[in-house]
């Protein structure tokens, strides 16, 4: 089924060796009546995330997308990467069937990778829960799988650490051989959740720390060759280019231009901090910075939480007061989009 150069036996190799990088995020884009997804819009998003020197990004799922939408997204979207880019699955669909689904259609589209989520109305009360429902949906596809402790899950009744105790990933590793790394935010906004999976994990499979504000200087003091996937296009290339710094051992020059962002970096930490106790991330907000970087904007389909001008602002003086890139395009623009349809 896969059109990729491993299968799940081989993929936890392919991925200690190949993924060497930043993977951001693209979220889709809709035809101006919202009853069709833009394939163009996509292709510039694709275009621009090379340019920019981004290893990958995640085909957002979660904007309201039929099964079949998606797939056409996600072909779209790999065919013009033509072999420069990696496509990663986003597995936040509505039931196991469906992502399993989902997944398999990604997979023959050619995507690369997989970042798991899991369904709103998913409410396990116990490790067995989650171990289930993960390890039937990585017995599902070849790809490589991205497993993804985090808060948004509503699952620190089974764990601390976002449903995810030591003993729950280990013994997923055992089992579930096409699990490539761990996106440690188990007890976010604390790093202990990295560092505990890191200090247990990192020999078997990658450990990612996605906050760049964490992920760059911890980098910059432990093996970190990737990190993924989160807004990293707001920055324009800055993330790409410092992550590279910082895999050349360019520490001290990488910390200053990390230093350099951080009038953006507060404008984007103040504009999530709003976000607080939704458990689930504002794509629309995610459009637009990448917008201001020169990405294609666009519509995009309820339900979606609001962005408002007093944001838009915020995020935009961000950018400039970090002199950083930035269009000049009136706000406005943003809803239409770069390629309208």
């Amino acid at each position: 089924m896969s059109k990729q150069p491993f299968d799940r036996r081989t993929v936890r190799a392919w991925a200690r060796e190949h993924m060497r990088g930043v993977a951001n995020v693209v979220t889709p884009t809709y035809s101006s009546d919202l009853q069709t997804v833009n394939l163009e819009a996509i292709r510039h998003d694709v275009r621009l995330e090379i340019e920019m020197k981004f290893w990958g990004a995640l085909l957002v799922s979660e904007t309201a997308n039929t099964l079949p939408e998606y797939e056409q997204l996600m072909r779209a979207a790999v065919e013009e990467a033509n072999g420069r880019f990696h496509l990663f699955h986003h597995a936040s669909f509505n039931t196991l069937a469906d992502n399993i689904e989902a997944v398999q259609r990604s997979e023959r589209a050619g995507a690369t990778l997989v970042l798991l989520g899991y369904p709103p109305n998913f409410y396990p009360q116990s490790e067995e829960d989650i171990y289930q429902y993960t390890k039937q949906f990585c017995a599902a596809t070849e790809l490589g799988i991205i497993l993804f402790p985090v808060p948004l899950w509503n699952f620190e009744r089974v764990h601390p650490s976002a449903g995810f105790s030591p003993d729950l990933i280990a013994r997923l590793l055992d089992d579930c051989q096409n699990i490539v790394a761990i996106k440690a935010e188990g007890g976010m906004p604390s790093v202990g959740g990295f560092v505990d999976v890191y200090r247990r994990f990192h020999d078997r499979v990658l450990v990612i720390e996605p906050i760049e504000s964490n992920g760059i200087p911890l980098a910059t003091v432990l093996p970190m060759p990737f990190m993924g996937t989160s807004n990293y296009e707001y920055y324009g290339n800055a993330i790409p280019a410092i992550f590279e710094l910082v895999q050349r051992g360019q520490h001290d020059e990488a910390m200053a231009r990390y230093w350099s962002l951080h009038h953006a970096r507060q404008a984007n930490s103040a504009a999530m901090a709003l976000l607080a106790g939704t458990n689930f991330l504002h794509r629309m907000l995610w459009k637009y910075q990448g917008w201001l970087q020169g990405f294609n904007g666009g519509p995009v389909r309820a339900p979606t939480m609001r962005l408002n001008d007093r944001q838009m602002k915020s995020l935009r003086g961000g950018l400039l007061a970090a002199g950083l890139p930035c269009t000049t395009d009136d706000d406005a623009a943003f809803f239409v989009g770069r390629h309208p349809s």
